[in-house]
């Protein structure tokens, strides 16, 4: 049996195009898409307090039920499953992301909010997920390449191979972007060999050196890519959520791919030493 491709939603139009990229995938790798709603009762903050358990949960059921005609309409020919999981959204979403082979959330408007809430749904799946995350942003699938952000790390290693899988399955262009701090001397070199490295991994992908602050970056990259792949920690990251990570979710404008799984060795350079960082 392949893994489900499973899809977290909350009746928000976010939500609703997160579902239709999310059957677009599950055809894609020939799974069968899943559709998740978590209910809690009684629902936390003042819009739950004073409706009836009954009620709740038929509203409930039905943001499960427009999100699987969506997915039906969006995408003929998928496989999609509908279910109400009682439980708090963030633990459920990690606990299915156990046994899925890629879960897909939408932005909800992340572009609007001043900050990223550390304790938000979004921001611990995306960095605690044990599978491949997948942020929908807009309406309509983008054009461009396949996106991949690398560091040097194991993180950015693994989205890089995961990045070369996408282009297989889309049938797009592969493009490695590394960011420096600045152009020239020793910034540079050690750029080239990340970039170099990357090559090793991908040789058929077009590598492109970046310089500036490394989350503003790679948000510019976005506008043109199709998507853009990168690890939840950079090299220099050891909290929940990179810094680098934390700005693409934020304002990228493109879907972007949080990649999780088995670490990659650290690929050296000739020197010896382990190659460039982000920051």
């Amino acid at each position: 049996m392949r893994k489900p491709v499973v899809v977290g939603v909350t009746g928000t139009s976010a939500a609703l195009a997160a579902v239709r990229l999310a059957a677009r995938e599950a055809v894609a790798r020939g799974s069968q898409l899943r559709v998740v709603h978590a209910f809690t009762w009684p629902s936390p903050g003042p819009p739950g307090a004073g409706i009836p358990y009954d009620v709740a949960r038929r509203a409930a059921a039905q943001v499960v039920d427009e999100a699987v005609l969506t997915a039906q309409r969006s995408t003929p020919g998928v496989r999609v499953t509908g279910q109400l999981v009682d439980g708090l959204p963030d633990r459920v979403l990690l606990r299915l992301s156990r046994t899925a082979v890629l879960l897909v959330l939408g932005d909800d408007d992340l572009a609007t909010t001043p900050w990223l809430p550390p304790a938000s749904v979004l921001v611990q799946t995306v960095a605690r997920s044990w599978c491949p995350v997948l942020v929908a942003r807009g309406p309509r699938p983008p054009r461009g390449a396949v996106l991949a952000a690398v560091d040097g790390s194991p993180n950015g290693m693994l989205a890089l191979r995961h990045a070369v899988a996408e282009t297989r399955r889309r049938r797009a262009a592969l493009e490695v972007v590394h960011v420096v701090r600045e152009y020239g001397g020793r910034y540079e070199e050690a750029g080239r060999e990340v970039l170099a490295e990357a090559a090793d991994v991908a040789p058929a992908a077009r590598t492109r050196l970046l310089a500036g602050a490394p989350g503003a970056a790679l948000v510019l990259a976005s506008r043109r890519g199709r998507v853009i792949v990168l690890g939840p920690r950079g090299a220099g990251d050891a909290g929940l959520l990179g810094t680098v990570a934390r700005e693409v979710l934020h304002r990228g404008a493109c879907p972007t791919v949080f990649v999780h799984g088995r670490s990659v060795p650290v690929p050296r350079s000739p020197s010896g030493r382990k190659a460039g960082a982000f920051t």
